[in-house]
C-alpha cells in the first residue's frame, strides 16, 4: 500500500519546500523504495503556461506537455525521474473538473461545495499520481493561512482517516528568522504557523526549520515543546552553499530513518554512492578554473526565471571539471557587449514577446562575428535565423512574424498547425517530439546519436523555405523532425561551436547525466577560456 507524505509550509513563501520534497524522495529512493512526487499549486490558473516568468519563474514542460511549477524540475533532477501531467494539479484545474461534472448533471441534483465534492476530486488525484508507488510526497504550495490553499490542505488532513495512521505523514517546512539587532534565531514565527496548521485539523509529525544559521539544541528543543512534536523531530535545514548538499544535511539528522519509522517501513538497503560522487565532484569544481558564461535574457532581474537553465549549465561544468560562472546579461543595457567581450561563452535562452529581441539579435551577432561559443534555445535559436539573414543573407528586413507581421522576409513563422488557435492556454506544441540528426554535423558528434527526443514549448518555427538560402552561406539545419518537416537544430560550419535549437534541452538535464548539449557547450566554453590565457 502506498504510504503518502504531505509537505506543507509556514510563515513565507519560497522556503524551499521543493528542495525539502525532492530531497526526502532522494533519500527514500536510496532505500530502495519507489517514489513519486506532486505538486498542489492554489491558484485558479489552469496551469502555469500563460503566467510570466516575474510571476511564477519559469515554466517547466514535462515530457506528456504539461505546462507545470518549477518545482517539478527539481523533481526531475533529484530522484531522475521523467514526470507527468498527474504530478502537477492547481485549483484551477480542481475547479474546473468539479463545475463540468456538474453541467453535465454528474452530481444528481446535489449541491456542489468545497466539502465534499472540491475535496474528494483532489484526493482522487492523490490516489491516481501514487498508483504503483511505495511512497507518494505531496507539497501544498503557497502559505498555511492562505485562502487559496485551504481546500488542498483539507483534502490532505482527509487523507489520515481515510486510512492507518501510519500510511500518512504530515511534515510542516517553516522559518526561523534570524535577527540581527539582538543576535538571535526566533521560534515565534514556527509556533503561530504550526498552530495555524493544527486549526485546519493538522498536526505535523515532522517539523523542518529553514534559518540562516544552524539551530542551537535549546532552539530545537522549545520548538519541540511549544509545537508537541518530539525532539528529533525538529530537523535543522541551514542555508547551504549547494542545493545538491540538502539530503546529506537531512541525511545527517536521521530524517529518513524517522520517516520509515513512522509509517512502519522497513530497508536493508542503502545505495547513495552515485549522489556522494556528484556532491564531490561539484566541489572540485567550484574550485578549478572558472568559465564564464553569458546569458542574454529578457528576464534577468528575477533568477527562477532560468531555474532549469541554470542547473543545466551547473551539470555540463561540473562533469566538464569547471567552475560555471555565470553573467545574466539585459539586452536591454546599453553597453552590454562590453560584458559579451569578458564571456567564454553565450547562451540566448527562450521567451515571449518583442521586448529586447533586437538586443538578443545583437548579442548573436557578437557571438557570430567573435566566434564565441553560442547556444540558442527556442527563442533564441529563432533570433540567430534572423540575425544570419539580415547580416549574412542580406535580407535586410528579414524578422518573425511574431513581431512583424508584415516583415517582406518571414524567416521564423507560425507553425501550420498552430493558424487559427485562439485560447493561449496549453496550446503550443508542448512535450517531447522526436528530431532526426544529419551526420557529419556537430549536432550528430554532440549526441553520439541520429534519433532523439526533446521537450518542446513554442508557437512559432525557423521557416524552411529559407533554408536552402541559409545553407550556402553555411549555416544548415542539422536537426529535423521528419514527419512535420520541421527544422529543430540549427548550426555554422565555420564556426568554433554555434547551435540553436528549437526546443528546451535544460528540462532533461540531469545532475548525474548531464544534457549532451551542455556538456560540449561548457566545454567549448572551456576551451575558449584556454585560448584566451
Amino acid at each position: 500500500m502506498t504510504r503518502y507524505i504531505f509537505v506543507t509550509g509556514g510563515v513565507v513563501s519560497s522556503l524551499g519546500k521543493g528542495i525539502t520534497a525532492a530531497s526526502i524522495g532522494r533519500l527514500l529512493k536510496a532505500h530502495g523504495l519507489s517514489v513519486t512526487i506532486v505538486k498542489c499549486d492554489p491558484y485558479i490558473n489552469v496551469d502555469a503556461g500563460t503566467m510570466t516568468p516575474f510571476q511564477h519563474g519559469e515554466v517547466f514542460v514535462t515530457e506528456d506537455g504539461a505546462e507545470t511549477d518549477l518545482d517539478l524540475g527539481y523533481y526531475e533532477r533529484f530522484l531522475g525521474i521523467d514526470t507527468a501531467r498527474a504530478n502537477n494539479m492547481t485549483a484551477g484545474q480542481i475547479y474546473q473538473t468539479v463545475i463540468a461534472r456538474e453541467r453535465e448533471g454528474n452530481y444528481l441534483g446535489q449541491t456542489v461545495q468545497v466539502i465534499p465534492h472540491i475535496t474528494d476530486e483532489i484526493k482522487r488525484r492523490f490516489v491516481k499520481a501514487a498508483e504503483g508507488f511505495d511512497i507518494a510526497i505531496i507539497e501544498i504550495g503557497g502559505t498555511v493561512g492562505d485562502i487559496e490553499s485551504l481546500p488542498f490542505l483539507e483534502a490532505a488532513r482527509q487523507m489520515r482517516p481515510d486510512r492507518t495512521r501510519n500510511d500518512v505523514l504530515y511534515l510542516h517546512v517553516t522559518l526561523v528568522p534570524y535577527l540581527t539587532a539582538s543576535d538571535e534565531l526566533k521560534t515565534k514565527p514556527t509556533q503561530h504557523s504550526v498552530n495555524k496548521l493544527r486549526e485546519i485539523g493538522i498536526d505535523p509529525d515532522i517539523i523542518v526549520c529553514r534559518a540562516e544559521k544552524p539551530l542551537a539544541r535549546d532552539i530545537k528543543n522549545k520548538i519541540a515543546l511549544f509545537t508537541s512534536v518530539p525532539k528529533e523531530a525538529v530537523i535543522d535545514a541551514p542555508d547551504s552553499p549547494s542545493i545538491y548538499d540538502v539530503p546529506f544535511i537531512l541525511k545527517k539528522q536521521g530524517l529518513d530513518e524517522q520517516i520509515m519509522m513512522l509509517l512502519r517501513l522497513r530497508s536493508d538497503r542503502w545505495d547513495f554512492d552515485e549522489w556522494t560522487d556528484f556532491v564531490q565532484r561539484l566541489k572540485r569544481a567550484e574550485t578549478s578554473r572558472p568559465v564564464r558564461i553569458a546569458i542574454a535574457g529578457k528576464y534577468t532581474k528575477l533568477k527562477d526565471s532560468y531555474k532549469s537553465l541554470v542547473e543545466a549549465i551547473q551539470h555540463g561544468a561540473i562533469a566538464n571539471g569547471v567552475k560555471a560562472e555565470l553573467d545574466y546579461v539585459d539586452v536591454e543595457e546599453k553597453d552590454f557587449k562590453t560584458r559579451l567581450a569578458r564571456a567564454n561563452g553565450l547562451i540566448v535562452p527562450g521567451g515571449f514577446g518583442d521586448r529586447g529581441i533586437e538586443g538578443k539579435i545583437e548579442a548573436i551577432r557578437y557571438a557570430r562575428e567573435n566566434r564565441l561559443p553560442f547556444l540558442g534555445i527556442c527563442l533564441g535559436m529563432q533570433c540567430a535565423t534572423i540575425e544570419f539573414a539580415r547580416n549574412v543573407l542580406g535580407l535586410r528586413a528579414a524578422h518573425s512574424s511574431e513581431f512583424n507581421a508584415k516583415t517582406p522576409h518571414p524567416v521564423v513563422d507560425l507553425m501550420l498547425a498552430q493558424k487559427g488557435v485562439r485560447d493561449k492556454g496549453g496550446t503550443m506544441r508542448l512535450g517531447a517530439w522526436p528530431c532526426h540528426i544529419r551526420s557529419a554535423t556537430l549536432a550528430h558528434k554532440v549526441y553520439g546519436a541520429a534519433d532523439i527526443s526533446e521537450r518542446h514549448r513554442h508557437r512559432y518555427e525557423f521557416n524552411a523555405k529559407y533554408a536552402p538560402r541559409y545553407a550556402k552561406k553555411g549555416f544548415i539545419v542539422s536537426g529535423l523532425n521528419g514527419k512535420l518537416k520541421l527544422p529543430e537544430i540549427i548550426e555554422i560550419k565555420d564556426h568554433p561551436w554555434f547551435i540553436g535549437v528549437q526546443f528546451h534541452p535544460e528540462f532533461k538535464s540531469r545532475p548525474l547525466l548531464p544534457h549532451p548539449l551542455f556538456f560540449s557547450f561548457v566545454a567549448a566554453a572551456g576551451t575558449n577560456a584556454q585560448q584566451r590565457g
